[in-house]
C-alpha cells in the first residue's frame, strides 16, 4: 500500500457555461453561420460538448468585409496609445477569467489543468500585456509603423488560447484587424475570447472568429480581401498555403512542424536533464511543434540516463485532465490517436525496442501511455517523422560534432535543447544547430518578449518579441 494513498483533486467544470450551440463572431456579434455545423468533443470522455457552426465561403466574405470596414474606419486611424488601452483591457480580462479559461481549455483540448492554468492562460495574458506596450512605440521597432490591413489567422488544436494570443496581440498592436479560425476540435476558448472582446468593448469587426474545418481556412487564405496570412500547423498544410498565396502581395508567416533534438552530454546535471526530457516530450501529451521527440545521449552516460528516465516516467500520472495531480492528459482526437499508434507500430516493425510507463488507461476517451523507443537509428521513421504524441526516440552519440550532425539530420528546424555543464560547449553547439530556438539546460520555456520560429520545413517568420511585429507592418 502506498504510504500516502492517491487522493484526486479535480477542478470543478461548473465554472464554465458551455452553450448547446455556437454561431460565428462577426462584426462584434455572434451570428448564425450560413454553412453546416459540427460537434466538438471532450477527448477525455468522448462526450459531445457543443454544436459549432461551420463557416461557409459567404461567411468568410462577411467576416473579411467586417474586418476591412473596422480597419478603414476605426482601428488603423486610432492612435497607438488608444489601441494599447484595448489590449491592456483584454489582458486584464483574461487574467480575471483565468480559471474559467483554463477549465474550458482542458475540457475541450484534453490537456492537464495544471498546464492550462499555469502555462497557457498566464502566457496568453502576458502576450496582450506585452504587445499593448508596443502599440504606441512602433516607430522604434525597426520594422516601420504602417499596418498591413486585414490578417487571416489559422491556429492549431494543441495550444488553442495561447496560439490565439500569439496571433491576435501583435496584429492588433500594429493596427491590423483580424479574421481568426481556431481548429475544429478546439473552438471553445476562441469563442469565449470573442465574449472577452465584447466585454472589453473592442470596436466591432476588429476581431472576427470563424469556426470550421480546412475548407474554411482555405477560403480565408485565398480571399482577395486578405493582406496577411499567419498559420501555425502541419508542414503539409503550410506548403499548401505558401503555394496558394504565391504570386499575390499577401504577407505570410508560417510556424510548422518540428522534430527537436534534446542533447545530453556526459557532464550534464542528469536529474535536471531528465526533468527537461520529460517536460520536452510529455508536456501537453507531446502535442507540441517543438517537442523534444529525439533524445540524443552521449554514450558514456546512456545507461544512467535511461535508467533514471524510466524511473521518472513511471511516476507520471495519466488520467482526468481536470485533476490537478494529472501529468499526462488525453490525446486531442481519435484521428490523432490513430496517427500516433500507426507510427509507434512502424517503430516496432523497424526493430526499435518499445517501453511504456506502466499505467491504467481509462476505458473511454483517447489515451496513449508515455512511451520511449531505444535501439533507434537515423534511418528509422520514428526518428525522422513528427509523431506529435507522447513518444520519445532515443539515439546515442560520441562527440559534439556527431551530436550536431544527428541533430541537424532532419528537414525540420524549430528548436533544440543542449544539456551540459560547460557554457562554451553550449554556445559552440548553438552556433551550429539549425534551429530557431536553442534552449540551454532547459526546454519548452516561452516568454512574450522572446521571438519563436523555425528554419527549413519548420516555416519562416517569427512570433513573439519585437520580431513578432515585423510580420504585421509594412
Amino acid at each position: 500500500m502506498e504510504p500516502f494513498p492517491y487522493a484526486p483533486a479535480p477542478e470543478s467544470p461548473a465554472i464554465v457555461d458551455i452553450r448547446p450551440s455556437y454561431g460565428l463572431f462577426v462584426g462584434g456579434e455572434f451570428v448564425d453561420g450560413r454553412g453546416t455545423s459540427f460537434k466538438t468533443v471532450n477527448p477525455a470522455t468522448e462526450e459531445v460538448l457543443a454544436e459549432i457552426a461551420e463557416a461557409s465561403p459567404a461567411d468568410v466574405d462577411r467576416a473579411v468585409q467586417a474586418a476591412r470596414t473596422a480597419y478603414d474606419a476605426v482601428w488603423s486611424r486610432m492612435p497607438g496609445s488608444e489601441r494599447a488601452k484595448y489590449l491592456f483591457r483584454i489582458a486584464r480580462i483574461i487574467a480575471e477569467r483565468s480559471r474559467e479559461l483554463a477549465v474550458l481549455e482542458s475540457i475541450d483540448n484534453g490537456k492537464p489543468i495544471r498546464e492550462s492554468r499555469d502555462v497557457d492562460v498566464p502566457i496568453a495574458a502576458a502576450h496582450f500585456f506585452y504587445y499593448a506596450g508596443w502599440a504606441d512605440k512602433l516607430e522604434h521597432s525597426g520594422f516601420g509603423s504602417t499596418p498591413l490591413g486585414v490578417a487571416a489567422q489559422v491556429i492549431p488544436w494543441n495550444f488553442p488560447l495561447l496560439m490565439l494570443a500569439w496571433k491576435i496581440a501583435p496584429a492588433l498592436a500594429c493596427g491590423n484587424t483580424v479574421v481568426l479560425k481556431p481548429a475544429e476540435t478546439t473552438p471553445l476558448t476562441a469563442l469565449l475570447f470573442a465574449e472577452i472582446c465584447q466585454q472589453a468593448d473592442l470596436p466591432p469587426g476588429v476581431v472576427n472568429i470563424l469556426t470550421g474545418a480546412g475548407s474554411t481556412g482555405q477560403a480565408m487564405v485565398t480571399h482577395p480581401g486578405i493582406d496577411k496570412v499567419a498559420f501555425t500547423g502541419s508542414t503539409e498544410v503550410g506548403k499548401a498555403i505558401a503555394r496558394a498565396v504565391a504570386g499575390t502581395d499577401k504577407r505570410v508567416t508560417l510556424e510548422l512542424g518540428g522534430k527537436a533534438a534534446n542533447i545530453v552530454f556526459d557532464d550534464a546535471p542528469i536529474d535536471q536533464a531528465v526533468e527537461g526530457i520529460v517536460d520536452g516530450i510529455f508536456f501537453n501529451q507531446g502535442h507540441v511543434c517543438c517537442a523534444g521527440s529525439r533524445l540524443l545521449v552521449q554514450e558514456s552516460v546512456y545507461d544512467d540516463v535511461l535508467e533514471r528516465l524510466k524511473r521518472r516516467m513511471s511516476t507520471l500520472r495519466l488520467g482526468d485532465p481536470l485533476d490537478k495531480n494529472t501529468d499526462v492528459g488525453a490525446i486531442n482526437s481519435s484521428e490523432q490517436l490513430l496517427r500516433i499508434r500507426a507510427l509507434a507500430e512502424v517503430g516496432d516493425a523497424e526493430g526499435a525496442d518499445r517501453w511504456s510507463a506502466p499505467c491504467d488507461l481509462p476505458t473511454s476517451g483517447f489515451w496513449f501511455p508515455p512511451t520511449l523507443f531505444t535501439g533507434v537509428t537515423q534511418a528509422h521513421r520514428i526518428a525522422r517523422e513528427e509523431i506529435f504524441g507522447p513518444v520519445l526516440s532515443v539515439l546515442t552519440f560520441r562527440t559534439p560534432a556527431e551530436a550536431v550532425e544527428k541533430a541537424n539530420n532532419t528537414p525540420y528546424g524549430l528548436s533544440a535543447g543542449v544539456w551540459s555543464d560547460k557554457g562554451s560547449r553550449i554556445l559552440w553547439m548553438a552556433d551550429r544547430l539549425k534551429a530557431g530556438v536553442v534552449w540551454s539546460n532547459t526546454f519548452n520555456k516561452f516568454d512574450p518578449t522572446s521571438p519563436f520560429g523555425g528554419y527549413k520545413e519548420s516555416g519562416y517568420g517569427r512570433e513573439g518579441g519585437r520580431h513578432g511585429l515585423e510580420g504585421y507592418l509594412r
